[in-house]
């Protein structure tokens, strides 16, 4: 049965992702730090997976992952190559993310959220030989991702992004197991919240004496998002109410891919488009138009190419998902007569 309040976190994390990216305010990563989210939310679908498929959910995952990348990509590779971008090598892993791929020009900014693509695409990778270690030892475990940050942080280390992000991201992810495997709901309450609570406070007094270039944008200082992010996680999935399904769920999560791959270009080529013809793009006046702005054309890349989640996912597709089915309805025998009355 599907769990609806996950679904409900994804929606909202995928919603708040497009307006950070739209605002740049900085609250919202405190308020409620969307990426740690998804990658605790994939973790425990992950383990689900693994439980049901074994290691044929890798493929499954990655089935469901990359074809909206090639979408993407089958647009942006010959875009930049047509804008004088050098053949490299690098531009095949638009294919198959596992580093970050070339990206030139326009396209620079314009896919710099990719990032997420290649970390999931690892977690996955990963998670056959996590899931057992971590059933075998998961207080252990959990705390590995926050000890590697602490010590990448603490001592000014400088390793690849990929295992950078793990540290700060795995983390996540394993929690993710241990909500699949009941942990989070069989921990009594009290002490749910106690756990909680020494990691805000660290995480908090870490942001307030560690302030990036943007202030205290946990994107920019990883140890207290990483640890706000537990903390956040962990109340967010060890209480976990009842929600009924809207539609407007079901559509949030059928098109979560296709959105968050799309708001961005959609976002620069507004923005710089408003620009260009004078209008204000920043305060009030500049964030007010350009959200309908990209919302509206959010709505038509859905219409486009959100069809391609449905496919990668078995289903068939459709324009708009949630629809329900009309129920036949079955003739009367013949002589038989039909009653309007119900």
């Amino acid at each position: 049965m599907r769990n609806r309040y996950l679904d409900l976190l994804r929606a909202v994390a995928t919603v708040r992702v497009v307006i950070y990216h739209l605002t740049g305010w900085t609250a919202l990563t405190i308020l409620f730090p969307a990426m740690s989210v998804m990658f605790a939310l994939a973790g425990s679908l992950m383990a689900a997976s693994l439980d049901r498929f074994g290691v044929w959910s890798v493929e499954r995952r990655l089935r469901r992952l990359l074809p909206s990348l090639w979408v993407i990509a089958l647009i942006a590779v010959p875009a930049m190559l047509l804008a004088g971008t050098p053949w490299d090598v690098r531009l095949l892993l638009w294919g198959f993310p596992i580093v970050d791929p070339e990206a030139t020009g326009w396209w620079m900014q314009s896919l710099s959220h990719a990032w997420y693509l290649r970390d999931f695409l690892w977690l996955v990778l990963l998670s056959p030989f996590a899931l057992p270690v971590f059933r075998r030892f998961p207080i252990a475990s959990l705390l590995t991702p926050y000890v590697a940050l602490a010590i990448l942080e603490l001592g000014d280390l400088t390793v690849p992004p990929v295992a950078r992000d793990l540290a700060l991201y795995g983390g996540a992810w394993l929690l993710g197991f241990a909500h699949h495997d009941g942990h989070l709901s069989r921990l009594n309450r009290k002490l749910l919240l106690g756990i909680a609570a020494a990691l805000a406070v660290p995480a908090a007094a870490w942001v307030l004496t560690h302030p990036g270039p943007r202030g205290f944008d946990l994107n920019d200082i990883p140890l207290g998002n990483a640890l706000w992010s537990a903390a956040f996680i962990l109340v967010a999935l060890g209480f976990a109410p009842m929600v009924r399904g809207h539609r407007l769920l079901t559509v949030l999560n059928s098109r979560a891919l296709t959105i968050y791959l799309w708001h961005v270009p959609l976002i620069v080529a507004v923005t710089q488009t408003g620009a260009h013809f004078g209008l204000p793009v920043h305060g009030f006046a500049g964030i007010g138009w350009r959200t309908v702005v990209v919302f509206l054309l959010l709505g038509v890349v859905i219409a486009a190419v959100g069809w391609v989640e449905d496919v990668a996912a078995g289903r068939r597709p459709v324009l708009v998902p949630g629809r329900r089915a009309p129920v036949p309805v079955s003739p009367a025998p013949a002589g038989e007569p039909v009653s309007i009355l119900r």
